[in-house]
């Protein structure tokens, strides 16, 4: 029994020491296992360190590169605007160098003409003293006062003045019999085109553009009531034919014409047409259309600054912007017209605020309420009168075309204007070829340059609008080019006025949705 129990305690002691020893081989492994995934955790981190270094580098010497770019185009754009400013100041220079010479050979000139003035004034004192010293001798010889023989002079005078009157007058009336015949024919064109309706077709029609003929038939209605409508509440007549897409507007009201008009887009886009909806309708751009016409005048006046004008005034200077004469928009006439006057009376030392105040004015007689039976001139000169506008003014609108006689300084001013604004090339009606001419040549001159994509000459060749490739042409360079071709142009072309040079420069992305 002692024995099995010493075996059993040896054998357990055995499994105790077989156990241990396991263990600590185990715990060797185990060590030695975790010291090689430390040494390797160690060797990847040290890689994964190395690659973020190298990777910061990289970025670091990136955004480095894209900062000295940015830095670079920066100086060059400063260096362009160096180089333009000492251009400019190179100019500036040049310019008051040029002026203190004029006005060096101003001084020169003042003081030869004063020398000259004083030797005049010193020659008209000996010639005053000898004709005194001569009347004296006269008196003397003739034994006459010099009263007695002014007086004999006179009759005299008087009598070879009737002779040399009579003389004129007999040639001023076989003159007038001869230009009567002309004169008469001028009268009666100008009656005409003020009446005539087939000469004045461009003025006097309006297109309203239809984008199907059914749209014809729902504004001709059933049996015709609601073109009749539209006709009787608008006093247009409406003229539908075989035109295709198209409805004409004919009436030499263009206020009218305009009512008309906006009344059939607001009909055709809403798609109500109807008589009581066409009344509903026309009533409220009779509104509108007042309201503008309002809302122009005021502007027009504010913008020239005129105050003070009568509310009736400023209506009829707002129904201008519906008028045209010749071709030209009345009111862009007017408003030029009044620029004009204040100019000129400014350089000549009158008021240019009355001045501007008459030029606006000046055509008010062409915006009737009702149709006059005198000139416009005269029936304008009447509303200004009427609304108590100062005489200096109604005088001018009266006189402009020499209906009246002028008593005033400003009149000949604002005859003067209107002719310039009337006469100015591209204004009204001119040598078509040689207007046109001058529109090509002038595109064709800003063509030339690289980048330029096209150009337009608008505004009557008052204005040159230039669209060039924004891939191109930078903004520098378009800057560039709007100067080179205003030197060109004012060196190259003979032209009225002034031209507006205008580049753009846009980009544009498109893409379709399919």
């Amino acid at each position: 029994m002692n024995d099995i129990i010493i075996y059993i305690i040896v054998g357990v002691a055995g499994i105790g020491v077989g156990i241990l020893m396991a263990a600590s081989v185990l715990k060797k492994k185990i060590e030695k296992r975790s010291e090689g995934i430390l040494k390797d955790a160690k060797e990847k981190a040290e890689v994964l360190k190395k690659e973020k270094i190298l990777q910061a580098k990289e970025k670091f010497l990136q955004l480095k590169s894209e900062h000295e770019k940015i830095i670079q185009q920066k100086n060059n754009q400063l260096n362009n605007n160096e180089n333009r400013l000492k251009q400019k100041e190179s100019s500036f220079s040049h310019k008051q160098e040029e002026l203190q010479r004029k006005q060096k050979e101003i001084d020169t000139i003042r003081n030869n003409l004063n020398a000259q003035l004083d030797l005049v004034n010193k020659r008209q004192m000996e010639v005053d003293k000898f004709h005194k010293k001569q009347v004296e001798q006269l008196q003397a010889i003739s034994s006459m006062s010099a009263a007695e023989a002014k007086a004999q002079l006179i009759d005299t005078l008087k009598d070879e003045a009737r002779s040399e009157a009579m003389v004129q007058v007999a040639e001023i009336v076989d003159e007038a019999r001869l230009t009567a015949n002309k004169e008469a024919k001028k009268i009666v064109i100008e009656t005409i085109q003020r009446t005539a309706a087939e000469s004045a077709i461009e003025n006097s029609v309006s297109v309203f553009n239809i984008e199907s003929d059914e749209i014809k038939g729902r504004i001709i209605g059933r049996e015709g009531r609601n073109i009749r409508a539209l006709e009787a509440l608008t006093g247009v007549e409406i003229i539908i034919d075989d035109s295709p897409d198209a409805i004409l507007l004919s009436s030499f009201d263009p206020v009218r014409r305009e009512i008309a008009r906006l009344s059939l887009h607001k009909l055709v886009t809403d798609g109500r047409i109807h008589p009581a909806r066409i009344e509903e309708v026309v009533m409220k751009t009779k509104k509108t259309i007042n309201q503008e016409i309002i809302e122009a005048g005021k502007r027009a006046t504010i913008d020239l600054g005129i105050h003070g004008m009568h509310h009736e005034l400023v209506r009829m200077v707002g129904k201008m912007k519906f008028r045209s004469s010749y071709g030209q928009n009345l009111l862009q006439h007017s408003r030029e017209v009044a620029n004009l006057c204040a100019t000129m009376a400014a350089e000549l030392g009158l008021n240019p605020k009355l001045a501007k105040r008459a030029g606006l004015l000046h055509d008010i007689g062409k915006v009737p309420d009702s149709e006059p039976e005198l000139p416009h001139a005269l029936h304008g000169m009447k509303l200004a009168e009427k609304y108590k506008e100062k005489p200096d003014v109604c005088n001018a609108i009266g006189s402009h075309h020499d209906e009246i006689e002028m008593n005033t300084l400003i009149s000949p001013i604002v005859q003067v204007c209107d002719a310039i604004s009337g006469a100015r090339p591209g204004a009204r009606r001119e040598v078509v070829e040689a207007y046109i001419q001058r529109l090509n040549k002038l595109e064709e001159l800003a063509l030339n340059y690289p980048g330029v994509i096209k150009t337009y000459a608008i505004q009557a060749g008052r204005e040159l609008r230039v669209i060039v490739g924004a891939d191109k042409v930078s903004d520098s360079d378009a800057s560039k080019i709007s100067f080179d071709l205003s030197k060109k142009i004012q060196d190259g072309m003979t032209y009225p006025g002034q031209i507006k040079i205008t580049v753009i420069r846009e980009t544009r992305a498109v893409n379709y949705a399919k």
